[in-house]
Parts: structure tokens; C-alpha cells; sequence
């Protein structure tokens, strides 16, 4: 027996099941209605009727809509489903982590990179099933973000996997696929949900009324300190809890010991406030602790740096200067540099996957791959961001204001793009957007940027998505304004557009006609706003400067 057939006999039993149950909430035709709107929409059906939590699992909220509670509940047997097959990878995984996959890939580069996106996937589906359970009222933009942020971290392992031909590495990619088609069916659900829930009285804290007044303007997962500090305008009045020095005038002479003495002293809410005084500071970091904060004296001045390249033979993730995953990260007055140069390909200067990320008047410079904004909500606002080619890439939902996003020289005979978005489901809320910079050859390019063909962005994944709103283009960049990635993949699936431009290379008259590039109006550019695309006016810090519309 096929293995289809044998799935459609298992769907009718079950089926049948159902409807001899007295007093069950839903049946089987509620369950195909809704996963046939699903981009998979037989691995859907089969996940719910075989888990039976339908029945079993009902969530702590109600709701005005039927139809809406219906799919909260189905949503959370997803979700539910797909942590524990999450879990159970993992350890697939790590059973296998000495045993090479292939000629040249080792547990270093493959096998811990892709143990390490597991467990952050799993962090973010556990995350969503306790806001499904506590107050998804207000939760619905963060499931969405965190699942999107789950089929991201997915990609990222099956890419990493991809050139091996071995059985572990073609055993892993089944699994990461199948769980990627879950987290995908279950993102499908979230964006359909109105959000129109309430939270049952008896789940809402006594507050004071100073508490009640703060906590009105922000979403539960904000402590009471990093509320003060969004009112307060305190990010410019912060009291350093280390400060790093080099000539030994500080609590420390490194970065890594001020993160392990701010993690070690401060354990309760607000942020972890590191000082580092000027210099340059010739180490990797890795940042999973949540709220720290990173301030300079100076993007030129402080400044993170070292060499690490694919060409030097490390694996693209691991070539990161600085690598954070800890959740509301914030930078200041920084400079995050990989000086590897243009003929070592690869090259993270910063790989970020936190959300509510804030990097403001930040340097963050490199040549191919600077940065790799990931996944989640970020923003960056009045920071100089230097590279090559696909100098900005990852699948962030991530604003970028006020910036200077300059081109460097490539390797020979290489292009130029600013950005190479990932995002490779359309349910994703993920994207870049650049408003209010300015885009155009830095003073290593100035020189010779008629001889090197330099564009805004091509698509990395199949549903890529980039907006460049209210910015100045220089003339460095082609009068097509965008590349392909290879033939004709993903032009007519990919989101393009731009909106309101200014400057000698912002003319569209020439720009490509795709299928998925746009000229923006008002209304369709304002989608994509701090406010609307990142939710930043709950978020960002007072003091930082930012435009929360158009």
C-alpha cells in the first residue's frame, strides 16, 4: 500500500472517530476547511487527526468568534506537535555530532550549527504555545514573529546540509523539512487569527496604579525596568553596571569578561548595562544572555573586530565577529568590524538573531555578508553599514533608519547588493525595509563605482522582501535598481519595491519590470513603517532616534 493511500485511511477512521464521540468540539470538515488554506495542506489535516489534542487540549481563552477559537486550538496542537518532533531532532542530532556528514564537513561546521538552531527553535515554540495559553490577545504579532523566526533558523540548518550527500546529512534534511512543512501550517493558522481574544480575569495581576499606567502602553514580556527606561529617555542617562577598559581603568580589560561579570551580578529584569570605553578589541563574541546593552564611546572609536572568512576555510555562521541571540540586545556607540577584505568571501562582521534588537549610531562594516540580520524584530537607526556584495542579508523583520549603507570594493570581478533577503515562506512578517538613508559608494568604491555594477538587492530565498522608502540613491547604483539571483528564480514570488525616492540613482524609469517589483503609494509604503511592520512604538527606547510613520 502506497503511503498516500494509507494517510487517506487513516483520516477517514479517524474521521469516523470523531463524529462517535459524544460532546467533541470539532469535526473532521472543520479541520480539512482550515488546513486546505495551508500550504500543505494533507500534512496538516494528518498532524490534527492523528494527534487527537483537538478535543483533548483546549486553550484558557475565549472569544466572540467561533471560528477564531477553532483555529487558536488547532494552531496549538501544531505547534505543540512541532516542539516535541523539535526535541526529539535534536537529539538525533546530537547522537550524531562525531560523525562527519561528508568530505570537508565537519561537527564544527555543520552538525553544532544545526543542534544550536534546534534549540533555538524549540526556545521559540515553547514561547508561543505559553502566549496561545496566557493572553494571545496580545501576543498575536509576537507568534507570528517567533514561528517565522522557527522556519528561518529551519532554512538556515537545510542550507548548511545541503551539499552533503551522506546518509546522517540526507536523514537530518528529512527531518528538518518535515518539521519546516509543521511550523509553516502552523504560521498559516497564526496569520488568520483576528486576534480578537480576551484573557479570563482570574489570569490578570493586582497592579499599582503607577504599574497599571506603565503596563497599559506595553506588551506583558517589557519588565518594569525596560518600561521606565522606553518612558524615561534613560538610554542616554544609563549607569554602566562594568566598564571595560584596555589601560586597566575599568572593572575589566576585555568584552567577554564584562559579559560574564553583567551576567553574573545582574539576574533580575532591565538591562545589563556594559561600558566599553575606546579601543580596538581583537575577539569573537557569543551574546545568548537576554536585555544587554552595549554602549561605546564611538562608532569609530570602540570598535569589535577580527578576520575570521569562509575563504580562510571557517564556515560562513562561524565567520562572526559578534554573534548575538539573547532577546532585547542594544548597542551603542559601536563599531562591529571583520577586516578578512573582499577576496576572502564570506565575512560576518554581526550575526543577530534577537528580537526587539536596537543597534543606534553603530558602525557595522565588512566586505560580502557584513551583516546577518537573521531573525525577529530589529532596528537600526544612524548607523554606517559598509559591504560589498549582499552586505545586508538574513530574514529579520528589520527597519533600517537614518543609516549610511555605503559599498565597499568586491572581490574581482564581483558585483554589488545591498540587501539579500531570506524570507522563504509568504506567510513570513519578515523583511527589510530602508527608510530615510542614504545608499551609494563609500570612499573605498568612490573612485572606480562606474566600473562596478552595484544594485539594491536580489533574492536570495524564493518569497524575498525589500522596501527602499524616503531614502537618496547615488549614481553607483545600475538604472535596473535590482539583480536577479540566478535566471528567473523567485521574480515573480519575491516583494520589491520602492517609494518616494531621492537622488541621481533613484530615478524607476528604468527599473526592472518583475512581476514582484512595485512602486509604492502611500498606503501600501506605510505598511512597512516602524510602527506597523516591526510594532517598534512598544519597543524602541526613548532617546533613540526614530520616525514611526511615513
Amino acid at each position: 500500500m502506497d503511503r498516500d493511500k494509507y494517510y487517506s485511511m487513516m483520516i477517514v477512521f479517524i474521521a469516523s472517530f470523531f463524529f462517535l464521540v459524544p460532546g467533541e468540539t470539532f469535526h473532521v470538515d472543520h479541520v480539512l476547511t482550515e488546513c486546505s488554506l495551508t500550504r500543505y495542506p494533507q500534512k496538516c489535516s494528518q498532524t490534527l487527526l492523528s494527534s487527537f489534542n483537538l478535543k483533548q487540549q483546549q486553550l484558557p481563552i475565549s472569544s466572540d468568534n467561533e471560528v477564531d477559537q477553532r483555529r487558536a486550538n488547532m494552531l496549538y496542537s501544531l505547534v505543540q506537535k512541532a516542539k516535541e518532533q523539535t526535541l526529539a531532532s535534536t537529539q538525533h542530532i546530537s547522537k550524531n555530532l562525531y560523525y562527519p556528514l561528508g568530505v570537508g564537513e565537519t561537527k564544527s561546521s555543520v552538525l553544532d550549527y544545526c543542534d544550536e538552531l534546534m534549540q533555538m527553535c524549540a526556545k521559540r515554540l515553547d514561547q508561543s504555545i505559553h502566549a496561545l495559553k496566557t493572553s494571545p490577545k496580545k501576543s498575536k504579532s509576537d507568534i507570528q514573529t517567533w514561528l517565522s523566526g522557527v522556519l528561518t533558523f529551519q532554512e538556515a540548518c537545510k542550507d548548511s546540509l545541503t551539499p552533503s550527500d551522506s546518509t546522517t546529512s540526507s536523514e537530518i534534511f528529512d527531518k528538518i523539512d518535515h518539521l519546516s512543512m509543521l511550523t509553516s501550517n502552523a504560521l498559516a493558522f497564526a496569520n488568520r487569527i483576528s486576534g480578537s481574544y480576551y484573557v479570563r480575569a482570574k489570569d490578570v495581576k493586582s497592579t499599582t496604579t503607577a504599574e497599571r499606567k506603565l503596563a497599559s502602553a506595553f506588551p506583558e514580556w517589557v519588565s518594569m525596568d525596560d518600561r521606565r527606561l522606553l518612558e524615561d529617555g534613560s538610554v542616554n542617562t544609563f549607569k554602566p553596571h562594568v566598564v571595560v577598559a584596555q589601560d586597566g581603568s575599568g572593572d575589566c580589560s576585555t568584552i567577554l569578561e564584562g559579559l560574564k561579570m553583567v551576567g553574573t551580578s545582574q539576574k533580575g529584569g532591565g538591562k545589563k548595562v556594559i561600558y566599553i570605553k575606546a579601543g580596538v578589541y581583537k575577539q569573537k563574541l557569543k551574546i545568548s544572555e537576554d536585555n544587554v546593552m552595549l554602549v561605546g564611546e564611538g562608532k569609530g572609536s570602540t570598535v569589535i573586530t577580527q578576520s575570521s572568512s569562509v575563504g580562510g576555510g571557517t564556515s560562513m555562521p562561524n565567520t562572526a565577529t559578534v554573534v548575538v541571540t539573547g532577546d532585547g540586545f542594544f548597542a551603542k556607540n559601536i563599531g562591529f568590524m571583520n577586516s578578512a577584505g573582499a577576496d576572502n568571501h564570506q565575512a560576518i562582521a554581526l550575526r543577530i538573531s534577537s528580537d526587539h534588537a536596537v543597534l543606534y549610531n553603530c558602525m557595522i562594516k565588512g566586505h560580502q555578508d557584513t551583516l546577518y540580520a537573521f531573525a525577529h524584530r530589529q532596528f537600526y537607526s544612524g548607523c554606517d553599514i559598509y559591504g560589498s556584495i549582499d552586505y545586508i542579508f538574513g530574514n529579520a523583520a528589520a527597519v533600517f533608519q537614518g543609516c549610511n549603507l555605503l559599498f565597499q570594493k568586491p572581490h574581482h570581478k564581483g558585483i554589488n547588493t545591498v540587501m539579500a533577503n531570506g524570507r522563504s515562506d509568504p506567510g513570513q512578517n519578515t523583511g527589510f525595509s530602508v527608510q530615510g538613508c542614504k545608499i551609494g559608494a563609500g570612499p573605498e568604491l568612490k573612485p572606480i563605482k562606474h566600473s562596478v555594477k552595484s544594485y539594491l538587492g536580489r533574492p536570495w530565498k524564493k518569497y524575498s522582501r525589500a522596501i527602499v522608502m524616503e531614502s537618496t540613491i547615488d549614481d553607483s547604483i545600475q538604472s535596473t535598481g535590482w539583480s536577479p539571483w540566478s535566471g528567473g528564480f523567485a521574480l515573480k514570488t519575491l516583494y520589491f519595491a520602492e517609494y518616494s525616492n531621492t537622488g541621481s540613482g533613484a530615478s524607476t524609469s528604468n527599473r526592472v519590470k518583475w512581476p514582484g517589483f512595485h512602486i509604492l503609494g502611500t498606503s501600501e509604503a506605510s505598511k512597512f513603517t516602524v510602527s506597523n511592520f516591526i510594532g517598534g512604538s512598544s519597543w524602541i527606547p526613548a532617546g533613540v532616534g526614530v520616525k514611526s510613520g511615513l
